[in-house]
């Protein structure tokens, strides 16, 4: 496969920006090689700089739901680009698109719009400590909740791609009230929240976890973390920045029966463009500026690019039998993994959760982040992701991280990518 021009861009990229890109996992510094520059994407595809072609299960990290460049976003973003592309001032759309999170989401009766997931989580923890007058705040090793300083402890996705326990920079005072514990661990909850009588505000969890690769939440495990938090008068916050609109159409609160006080979203929200948001009951949101005393802002909050590929992509999702088809295609890639791994005798564990799949070369369970790092095979999938990526399917290049489909993946991407798994698990 011919890739003289990413690495020529790369190298011309390592001249300008730190390590060449502009978020760490896309330097493949977790499977090595160059990093595909990508020129375009369509439907279930991306197109790089040599004129290669893959199927994509990365789909810019989760966002694109409907697949690249669908044409009711590129029709709804060029028409209101043409009538301008930030006001930073109140438009419909705004609203707009709060009703249709709103009309998913129970739980979320008040919604503000910001613009990348690491806002929307920090700005949740920060209303979470306003409304409970309280500091300390539970997270769960291997998730990850953006790169706000209090969030950098033994956090998921790039962190552990890259191997690293916190992050050079941030204070210990900016952590002294982060509270780390096992995902999947209602003991290890109960057991800190005992210890910290009266001082947790809040409890803040992927509820499928996505950046330690997808590890799904063990049977009544969200319903556990709901008890305790009310028992010790605590809020529960959902960061659903990667399962909102992508497990079911409610989100995983859905998905489980589980109701949260805050929900932070993000990726499918935006149709493709930066946008997330939190949200949650009424009388917790109205203590945000200026409804209430706690500040938080933002100049491209609410973008109206944003906005309407928002809302044009949720509605395109509502339509029957959509996450349906969609988990449909997400376990006929996990279960077709799994075989293709054992035919050739190689160690897998494989998951899929709605439109969310990964899987893991390792032997046996992974339930959090410590049994990720011990078992998975990190060289292993650095060869498979590279024999993968020969034959055209473009996988994330981290062990580390969830996989995605799309509407625009059909039989034909399934097939292919299948057999592409057969040929690199025999490789």
């Amino acid at each position: 496969m011919e890739t003289s021009r990413s690495a020529e861009l790369f190298a011309e990229a390592q001249h300008h920006i730190p390590g060449g890109v502009n978020s760490p996992v896309r330097a493949f510094r977790g499977v090595g090689g160059t990093p595909r520059f990508i020129e375009h994407g369509a439907g279930a595809y991306l197109y790089d700089a040599d004129g290669n072609k893959y199927i994509d299960y990365v789909l810019s990290w989760g966002p694109l739901i409907l697949g690249h460049a669908h044409p009711e976003i590129v029709w709804v973003v060029s028409n209101q680009a043409a009538r301008g592309t930030s006001f930073g001032a109140p438009t419909a759309s705004e609203t707009e698109l709060a009703q249709l999170i709103t009309a998913a989401m129970p739980a979320v009766e008040l919604v503000r719009f910001v613009s990348s997931g690491t806002e929307a989580t920090m700005s949740a923890i920060r209303l979470a400590r306003a409304y409970t007058k309280r500091a300390k705040v539970i997270k769960f090793a291997g998730c990850y909740h953006g790169h706000a300083d209090e969030f950098l402890v033994q956090a998921g996705s790039g962190v552990a791609t890259l191997g690293l326990p916190d992050s050079p920079g941030v204070p210990p005072a900016a952590t002294a009230d982060t509270l780390s514990v096992p995902y999947n661990d209602l003991d290890a909850v109960e057991a800190v929240l005992k210890q910290h009588h009266d001082q947790v505000a809040a409890i803040i969890v992927e509820p499928v976890a996505g950046n330690m690769g997808l590890v799904p939440p063990l049977p009544g495990y969200l319903t556990g973390l709901r008890a305790l938090a009310d028992a010790h008068d605590a809020l529960l916050v959902f960061d659903e920045v990667m399962t909102g609109f992508r497990v079911a159409p409610g989100g995983a609160q859905e998905l489980y029966g589980v109701t949260p006080d805050l929900t932070c979203l993000g990726k499918v929200i935006g149709g493709g463009l930066p946008a997330a948001a939190y949200g949650g009951r009424r009388e917790i949101m109205q203590q945000i500026a200026p409804a209430g005393p706690v500040y938080q802002a933002g100049t491209l909050s609410g973008n109206p690019l944003a906005m309407v590929a928002g809302a044009a992509t949720l509605r395109a999702i509502s339509a029957p039998g959509v996450f349906e088809r969609l988990s449909q295609v997400a376990a006929q890639l996990r279960d077709g993994f799994a075989a293709a791994a054992e035919a050739a005798n190689v160690p897998l564990q494989a998951a899929s959760v709605g439109s969310m799949w990964g899987f893991f070369f390792a032997a046996a369970p992974i339930r959090d982040y410590a049994s990720a790092k011990q078992h998975a095979d990190t060289a292993r999938y650095a060869r498979f992701f590279h024999a993968m990526l020969e034959r055209g399917v473009y996988l994330a290049p981290s062990q580390f991280e969830a996989a995605f489909v799309s509407l625009a993946h059909d039989d034909a991407e399934v097939e292919y990518t299948l057999e592409a798994a057969r040929a690199a698990f025999r490789a």
